[in-house]
């Protein structure tokens, strides 16, 4: 089974992905052009993490969407087991949003460019100016039940373990008064581990874990550092035993 799933990715599902990924980046960038930012910033993004969880035959099983309330904004905080979190979080997450990502991808052909102009949010550290900038964007979007993304690590694990979280998100929520989501992601490190990108795709279920939002109980360092640590906590809680535990990761 095994080799036949790999000659059905080489000559079927991948030749469909690159077609779907550059129709969804025209469809969201034209879009986002003549129309309404929020709308093509997000659903055909959707469809297209549809469409690709289901052509590599991957299996997705969600909880926890009871605990989200209509038109409440949130910023969701997962960790990030590899590339098919982007896929599992667009495509089942059923919040709108935007992502929060590194200033380097908007360089990926297609993509970055859909990117930028469906308003996601780029953390550029090349300096003060530039870290206020993608702050001040995370703020002006952050309104009218629109919700924020991001992967505290900041990189992908190297051992399907968690690494430590960075300060950003919970000093964003923190200034808004916004609630925290922790987000717990199960089976993208077999699927897809990033020793691995761009070779074969292992089939392993994918499992999503929205958790109860956590919400700020006071505002400044205090509460920063509560919901931080309350966030990697509950996390980490959802994982399966075989990643339960701190490792480092170098490329944080």
């Amino acid at each position: 089974m095994k080799y036949i799933y790999r000659i059905y990715q080489l000559f079927i599902a991948l030749p469909l992905f690159f077609v779907a990924t550059i129709l969804t980046a025209a469809f969201t960038t034209i879009g986002c052009i003549i129309g309404n930012g929020h709308f093509w910033g997000y659903y055909p993004g959707l469809l297209w993490s549809k469409v690709t969880v289901h052509l590599f035959l991957l299996r997705v099983n969600v909880t926890g969407r009871e605990n989200l309330k209509k038109g409440q904004s949130y910023v969701f905080v997962a960790n990030h087991q590899g590339m098919f979190d982007i896929f599992l979080i667009y495509g089942f997450l059923h919040r709108n949003f935007k992502w929060m990502m590194k200033y380097q991808l908007r360089k990926m052909p297609f993509v970055g460019i859909a990117c930028e102009y469906s308003h996601q949010i780029f953390v550029d550290k090349r300096g003060p100016s530039k870290i206020k900038a993608s702050y001040d964007k995370a703020r002006e979007n952050l309104k009218d039940g629109m919700s924020l993304v991001v992967f505290p690590e900041g990189a992908r694990t190297f051992t399907g373990h968690m690494g430590k979280f960075k300060r950003g998100a919970f000093m964003l929520a923190d200034e808004l008064q916004l609630p925290v989501v922790p987000l717990t992601i199960n089976g993208s490190f077999n699927v897809m581990p990033r020793m691995r990108d761009f070779h074969w795709i292992t089939r392993h279920p994918l499992t999503l874990t929205i958790h109860k939002p956590i919400y700020p109980q006071s505002k400044g360092a205090d509460n920063i550092k509560a919901m931080e640590n309350e966030s990697y906590d509950v996390v980490m809680s959802g994982l399966v035993d075989e990643y339960q535990g701190y490792v480092e990761n170098t490329d944080q």
